[in-house]
């Protein structure tokens, strides 16, 4: 899930109107996640269509996106590429995590825990290759750029945002921020209202931005610095962190030392799977591409109507309203009805 740096600041609630002529760029495997995770069935089980495949995903991608184009963002996806080979732990506990929650939610369906299903079938999710193929099929039919990364997503979309290709990165991890995003727009594909876990209880979630250089005035420190919080508490490259260590606690540490090789000094039982200076250089030095072009084309009306209900049973009437707010983001685009600067930066 990346390093957590929720609690620090507050972010600033925005809404879609702000965003109109804006370019944001995704993660995309964690919004496809988002998508496999939340839109599941009143037991709990993910949609699926008459053969039997999952569906979860092709929905979020149809009816989340339109409503973002007909608002006038101009959004585009960022997968994943080859994951470093410091990742290797964190990929290996995620997937004992999911299969030990499968597991779980077999046995809630069997039990007719709906809510058991719901709580472990989110949690045993997984993009697969296939996944992720028919989701750049689909996004090609709506018009949707998107770009193979060499390496994390998460870390072209911030490179994408830093050189001004795009305006923000969206993701609901903040190493967008360790990755130099200038601005990080979170619950961009989520907002509406989502239930707390183990609970009847329902929260309002709504599109909130951190901006990068805010975010390190408010905390007095420097990018190297906010890295070496973010190695203290745990990143993908370092899962474990330091035991005990939170975000204040590592703030503290940083700020008194100037940097995470004279602040072990203070945690003499401290250790790292790898070298400091490497897994500093992980989010300073990226590997990203600059190989993509950002052409949103206008919707394949024809291709998306074959795709969704001729193969995945999908409703031809809703996937058809669907259209029709792409076709009105589209048009307003392309009549220039948002300033063309906001398109491109």
């Amino acid at each position: 899930m990346g390093v957590q740096f929720g609690d620090l600041v507050e972010p600033r609630k925005i809404s879609l109107d702000e965003l109109k002529g804006r370019s944001v760029a995704f993660d995309g495997h964690n919004i496809l996640y988002q998508f496999l995770a939340i839109i599941r069935g009143q037991a709990g089980e993910p949609l699926k269509d008459s053969q039997g495949y999952i569906t979860s995903h092709l929905s979020g991608l149809i009816y989340r996106n339109s409503n973002l184009m007909e608002a006038g963002v101009r959004v585009v996806y960022c997968f994943d590429g080859k994951p470093h080979e410091y990742k290797r732990q964190t990929i290996e506990a995620r997937h004992e995590v999911r299969v030990a929650a499968k597991q779980k939610y077999e046995k809630a369906v069997e039990e007719g825990d709906k809510e058991g299903a719901r709580r472990w079938g989110q949690q045993s999710v997984t993009a697969s290759p296939n996944i992720v193929g028919e989701a750049k099929r689909l996004l090609t039919l709506m018009g949707i750029p998107w770009i193979q990364a060499p390496g994390e997503g998460e870390a072209q979309a911030a490179y994408m945002a830093l050189k001004g290709s795009v305006w923000a990165s969206s993701s609901q991890d903040f190493d967008s921020i360790l990755f130099g995003a200038p601005r990080l727009v979170r619950n961009l594909s989520i907002s509406g209202r989502r239930k707390l876990p183990r609970k009847n209880v329902y929260i309002k979630v709504e599109p909130e931005m951190y901006e990068y250089h805010k975010l390190l005035g408010e905390l007095g420190l420097t990018r190297e610095q906010l890295i070496d919080v973010g190695i203290l508490i745990g990143t993908d490259y370092n899962p474990d962190g330091i035991k005990g260590i939170g975000p204040k606690t590592a703030i503290k540490l940083i700020k008194k030392h100037g940097s995470l090789e004279d602040a072990v000094s203070e945690l003499p039982n401290a250790e790292f799977p790898h070298p400091l200076d490497e897994i500093r250089a992980l989010f300073l030095k990226p590997e990203v591409t600059d190989d993509y072009r950002l052409d949103w084309g206008k919707p394949d009306t024809a291709g998306i109507l074959a795709y969704l209900c001729g193969e995945h049973n999908f409703s031809r009437e809703k996937v058809l309203a669907a259209i029709e707010k792409m076709n009105k983001g589209f048009s307003s685009a392309t009549k220039g009805t948002a300033r063309l600067d906001k398109w491109f930066g």
